[in-house]
């Protein structure tokens, strides 16, 4: 009677590969991989509400770098001026990630995603009628910018 192959004598022969059978692992490898690929930007703790931003990153999402920039660049909201800074350090990454990269090529880069979610809230008090108090909160946002160098299918 033959006997079986540990897992390491088969990788020591070749017959098995030494991460074959280790789910989690190969799908961390994935998505490292795409994430090395990617270039993106993120915007930590912004004073102002994530409704409010959410407005002017809706202009932005799934427009070309340079379009979204002139847009930032015009519009009156307190938002635009954070995400337009936020926009270049994004693509200042995609510069880096990508050496071959000029100035000409501007508007074949996209916003693909841009996410703003709710960050902590500061709460605060303020005085009202018959010694009572309302709560105001003043709320801050994250947002996360990710470029590529195509549009995403809208669905």
């Amino acid at each position: 009677m033959e006997r079986k192959l540990t897992r390491k004598e088969k990788v020591a022969q070749g017959i098995k590969k030494s991460y074959e059978g280790n789910r989690k692992a190969n799908k961390a490898r994935i998505i490292k991989e795409e994430k090395s690929k990617m270039a993106f930007a993120v915007l930590r703790r912004q004073p102002s509400s994530p409704r409010k931003m959410r407005l002017v990153a809706d202009m932005i999402r799934n427009q070309p770098v340079d379009k979204a920039l002139n847009l930032l660049a015009v519009t009156p909201r307190a938002a635009a001026r954070p995400l337009r800074k936020l926009l270049l350090s994004a693509l200042n990454n995609w510069e880096q990630k990508n050496p071959d990269f000029t100035e000409a090529l501007l508007n074949t880069v996209y916003v693909r995603t841009i996410t703003v979610d709710s960050a902590a809230m500061m709460k605060r008090v303020r005085p009202a009628p018959q010694g009572r108090a309302y709560r105001v909160r003043k709320r801050s946002n994250h947002v996360t910018i990710i470029l590529d160098a195509e549009a995403k299918e809208l669905k």
